[in-house]
């Protein structure tokens, strides 16, 4: 038995089948591109309002972009999906959910991680718990807010390296706000000598502190002692600063200079670590071995 094959008429059947294809299904692409150029302008309109809107409302930049890209997405998303069910008649709506259904799930568990640090950054940005230039701290992340988007943080250190965190991490764990507030109260130890009037050197101490000039003098300056040291009496001092952290480590410099200036200057010792020995009987000096020797 022959068979009489002929490729190039079977190619010309079927890129003409195509093109038939293509002509009838014309008014539904056409429609199709239509509606997306309807959506399009829809979008332009929409985010046009939206931005007028939220900047009256005083709404933060950071989360005005977050919210300005959840609409682009959402519009596009129903218009995309409109212009398939135009393009495709037998595609129906009942048809369009059961698929989309299924395919969420899919996309769900394979971008579980990303769609968790969406939802966290859009609930950072909505709750407003931290401001572009704040410092914060969250577990072994410590340094200065620069960006916040949907997704990640953008947070500088304060050694200049540039850290990107996943929203997700800062919602989940304990978040310090260093900078919430413009002032934050730093805390010293001071020790003075079992021999010194414990009233006169908490006075010394306060009066010193005081005539710093980063100490926040509309804040109690506080010299609590504390306790018995090895060699000391122990003095608890505490003041308020600007809460920035080089503002800090310049108030403590400051300070603890200070202290040392006013305690020297009044005679009242700084002592260091002693020891007192005690033996449970007389020990031989050396000279009195080399004798018996």
């Amino acid at each position: 038995m022959e068979f009489d094959i002929n490729p190039i008429a079977i190619l010309k059947d079927q890129l003409q089948g195509a093109l038939t294809s293509t002509i009838e299904s014309a008014p539904q692409l056409i429609a199709a591109l239509a509606f997306l150029f309807l959506t399009w302008l829809i979008k332009v309109i929409v985010v046009k309002v939206f931005t007028k809107a939220s900047t009256r409302s005083g709404l933060r930049p950071s989360l005005q972009e977050a919210l300005r890209k959840i609409i682009v997405i959402g519009i596009w998303s129903i218009g995309i999906l409109i212009a398939a069910m135009i393009a495709m008649p037998g595609l129906t709506p009942t048809k369009l959910l059961a698929g989309l259904g299924v395919g969420s799930i899919a996309i769900g568990l394979a971008f579980k991680d990303t769609f968790e640090n969406l939802l966290a950054g859009l609930l950072l940005l909505m709750r407003e718990p931290m401001r572009i230039d704040d410092y914060i701290e969250c577990e072994d992340v410590e340094g200065q807010v620069k960006h916040i988007s949907i997704r990640d943080t953008y947070i500088r250190r304060t050694d200049g390296v540039l850290t990107i965190v996943p929203n997700g991490y800062l919602y989940s764990n304990p978040l310090r706000i260093l900078t919430e507030q413009s002032s934050r109260r730093i805390t010293i130890q001071c020790g003075v000598g079992y021999s010194e009037n414990v009233d006169d050197s908490r006075e010394v101490i306060r009066k010193a502190v005081e005539s710093v000039d980063t100490v926040n003098i509309d804040k109690p300056v506080q010299v609590f002692a504390q306790g018995f040291g090895a060699s000391s009496i122990d003095f608890e001092v505490t003041w308020w600063t600007q809460s920035r952290p080089v503002d800090i480590r310049e108030s403590r410099d400051q300070v603890v200079a200070a202290v040392k200036h006013a305690l020297d200057k009044a005679g009242i010792e700084i002592p260091f670590p002693q020891r007192t020995l005690t033996f449970s009987g007389p020990l031989p000096f050396a000279g009195e071995n080399e004798k018996e020797s």
